[in-house]
């Protein structure tokens, strides 16, 4: 654990005193809410009806941004060859810049998640807070996960931010399929629907699965 604390808390060292990251990635994905927003027009039922899918939308996009700029400045000050040869696994380098992305996402909802609620009018009661809580969990791992394994892959390449989120959103049409259905339910009314589990599953599976692939992949992938 050691090494992987110390990766991300350099990270989110950096990212403090900068603060380029956070604000690039929330800006656009507040700016995402607005437009989508102003396109769907003032009628309320079709807001709510869109705003589970807007919201996952904008962190979606967020994510890519926040996971490439990450990588992109390792590379422009000349650390990433640097990063890459410290004296311990690469696995825990990886598993280190996904923990400081995953901090950074979480505070990037902070400031969405709210915004969202206001302009599209989310109506999911308190009571199912910590479901929805859940779900954003394991929804922004999710993106994190292939946002930060794609965004090492693609660091050294010169069409990056045209590659990067070609190669990432194919992959995560489960994440988003399984946040936005589940979040539309956590709105329903009426009793909790039953196939609320089967979306919380397919995310927590898709993290499992993907987080083993990732990690034991990107020794092989920044390497080659």
């Amino acid at each position: 654990m050691n090494p992987i604390l110390a990766v991300a808390l350099k990270d989110l060292s950096l990212e403090g005193r900068s603060k380029e990251v956070l604000s690039g990635a929330a800006f656009f994905a507040v700016l995402v809410l607005m437009i989508l927003g102003f396109a769907l027009g003032p009628d309320s039922q079709r807001l709510r009806d869109a705003g589970p899918g807007v919201l996952w939308v904008a962190i979606a996009f967020a994510s890519v941004l926040a996971a490439g700029r990450a990588w992109t400045g390792e590379q422009e000050s000349d650390a990433l060859e640097g990063l890459l040869l410290y004296p311990v696994s690469l696995e825990g380098v990886y598993l280190g810049k996904l923990l400081a992305n995953f901090v950074l996402m979480l505070g990037l909802c902070v400031i969405t998640v709210p915004l969202a609620f206001v302009l599209y009018g989310l109506p999911i009661p308190l009571e199912r807070a910590p479901l929805f809580l859940l779900f954003l969990l394991l929804g922004v791992l999710g993106f994190c996960i292939i946002s930060t394994f794609y965004g090492a892959l693609t660091v050294s390449l010169r069409a990056r931010e045209a590659l990067l989120p070609v190669l990432m959103f194919p992959i995560l049409i489960p994440v988003v399929l399984g946040s936005v259905k589940g979040t539309a339910l956590l709105g329903s009314s009426g009793p909790l629907p039953s196939e609320i589990t089967t979306w919380l599953g397919l995310l927590a599976a898709f993290d499992l699965i993907y987080l083993t692939i990732a990690a034991l992949a990107f020794p092989a992938a920044v390497e080659g």
